[in-house]
């Protein structure tokens, strides 16, 4: 919708800015390996990072500071994320080649 912008990156952050002015808002830390994507719920309230380190994290944009929780269910890195419709479930999938759904 526009409200925020993320980005991830081989240095092991997720990035937060304001979609509106491009102001920089927040470093996500938590991840110990490269985030190779990140992904929206539809409301824009939570945003999910996946990374190299097997794990995926879900943050709450209003409280930034620590992941409001980690899904450690992978056995390799993780690629690819996306969000259902209504933000209720969270695919992931990953060099383990393995697709896991996740209810919210």
């Amino acid at each position: 919708d526009g409200r925020y912008l993320a980005s991830a990156s081989f240095d092991r952050k997720v990035k937060l800015w304001c979609g509106r002015t491009a102001r920089f808002m927040a470093t996500l830390t938590g991840h110990v390996a490269h985030v190779y994507q990140v992904c929206w719920a539809p409301d824009s309230r939570l945003l999910c990072s996946a990374s190299k380190d097997s794990t995926l994290k879900v943050w709450e944009v209003r409280n930034p500071r620590k992941p409001k929780e980690t899904l450690g269910g992978h056995f390799d890195e993780v690629y690819a994320l996306d969000w259902s419709p209504n933000g209720e479930i969270l695919a992931s999938g990953g060099k383990d080649r393995v697709l896991k759904i996740w209810a919210n």
